[in-house]
């Protein structure tokens, strides 16, 4: 009996599991009510099962990870959003961690959008540089898209959506080229690593379809799913505004001068939140102020303690950053109930 606790103890899978198994309260308040908790559990495990590099990667990240799955009501099986790792510096070892974020697929954002019960169909594609697109605003209702299949298209070019209401109504396309894309990249927390390098067309039609998102119903929940997807979130505010003034720019045919001058300005402020320093904007701060919070929650000693803290915290914090401290005060929950 005692060599077979040690071997379960020992196999990080079935300890990962009874972990997941703690969790079923917190995750039965984050689902919605069409997904079982068991079923959600199963796929989470089988994807995990199916990269062992997660069973290595940062414990509470992971956990973090699977809370904001449930809470965007999606499955992390690969077609409807992802476990990504990403690698991240260790400031105090100087060596390198193992992180784990959650990464929904276009699949599972078209279908929140399918799931509002207003949009009769909703399509995003990215276009390439030997396919066939056509629009013509205020003439033509929707694009002519015609790709060939089976044949080179080329290198992507932009990228485009569009949806039909139920009332027939058809919502004007969101059209983006390359530049305007990579201006969005140059500025995420995840610019040069992971998703943005391996899957560009699936974040290319996530950027386009953020935009478009925007002017459809039920706009708001779509966009908090965005805010909870870390490979969609800029690194700064100040950053954030720089994007948008370089799409702007793009938009509107401004000399090349001023994007160099722009691209310029974005560089340095990305090689300064790097080092750790730069304009303290106020996203910066939320940022910080989370951190600290996080610490706090770190120092408690039993699950009430985590809950009186956590109740303390959150009135203080944006409506975002006290969604991420919720997830982190689950996952010490319980590591706590864990050690029992």
């Amino acid at each position: 009996m005692a060599t077979q606790l040690q071997e379960r103890r020992a196999d990080p899978a079935v300890a990962l599991r009874q972990s997941l198994a703690q969790m079923s309260d917190q995750l039965k308040m984050a689902l919605p009510a069409h997904i079982a908790v068991d079923k959600f559990q199963r796929v989470t495990m089988t994807a995990i099962q199916s990269n062992p590099d997660l069973l290595n990667a940062d414990r509470r990240s992971l956990f973090g990870a699977v809370v904001k799955a449930a809470q965007d009501g999606l499955l992390p099986d690969g077609r409807e959003g992802a476990l990504v790792i990403f690698n991240t510096k260790n400031r105090q070892s100087g060596g390198w961690d193992k992180k784990v974020q959650w990464m929904p697929m276009i699949a599972g954002v078209l279908k929140k959008i399918r799931q509002s019960g207003e949009i009769a169909s909703v399509d995003v594609h990215v276009v390439h540089e030997h396919d066939k697109f056509t629009y013509r605003p205020g003439l033509d209702a929707v694009p002519v898209f015609e790709p060939d299949w089976f044949a080179d298209r080329g290198n992507p070019i932009g990228a485009y959506a569009i949806a039909t209401l139920k009332s027939g109504e058809v919502v004007p396309p969101e059209i983006m080229n390359v530049a305007q894309i990579e201006a969005v990249r140059k500025v995420s927390r995840a610019a040069d690593k992971g998703p943005w390098v391996d899957w560009w067309g699936e974040m290319a039609r996530k950027t386009v379809m953020r935009r478009f998102a925007k002017r459809l119903p039920s706009s708001t929940d779509i966009e908090a799913e965005f805010e909870r997807d870390d490979t969609m979130v800029a690194k700064s505010a100040a950053l954030a505004m720089a994007a948008e003034g370089e799409i702007a720019q793009i938009e509107t045919e401004q000399p090349v001068g001023r994007l160099d001058a722009l691209e310029h300005q974005i560089q340095s402020e990305q090689a300064a939140d790097d080092s750790g320093e730069g304009p303290a904007d106020n996203e910066r701060g939320e940022r910080l102020t989370l951190d600290q919070d996080m610490a706090e929650i770190d120092q408690c000693g039993t699950v009430i303690d985590v809950d009186t803290k956590l109740e303390s915290l959150l009135p203080d914090l944006s409506e975002a950053d006290g969604d991420d401290l919720f997830v982190h005060a689950g996952v010490c929950k319980t590591e706590l109930g864990a050690g029992k």
